[in-house]
């Protein structure tokens, strides 16, 4: 399963050099408050790097923190209603 994660990472990296070799021509993006210029293939990988940023802070905020302090607060009730995480760790497959 590595294997086959490390061979789509480096395809995926050929096809981000090959995008960005592709697409040269200058351009300007205008964000409202600045004018950002460069390649066209840069600026695209930048944009599609930041809305991943974006979208991974959006999930934690709303999905992972929320979780957490639910388990937080849980365990420090007490709370013996579900599966305890050892519980949990010995029926995840190992890798």
């Amino acid at each position: 399963m590595r294997l086959i994660r490390t061979l789509a990472a480096l395809c995926f990296l050929a096809l981000g050099l090959v995008f960005g070799a592709l697409n040269t021509q200058r351009v300007a993006v205008d964000l409202g408050f600045r004018v950002v210029e460069g390649r066209l293939g840069l600026v695209l990988l930048a944009a599609l790097l930041a809305g991943a940023f974006a979208g991974g802070l959006v999930v934690t905020a709303g999905v992972v923190w929320p979780m957490r302090r639910r388990l937080h607060r849980e365990r420090g009730a007490g709370a013996t209603s579900g599966p305890d995480a050892q519980d949990l760790a010995d029926r995840m497959p190992h890798r």
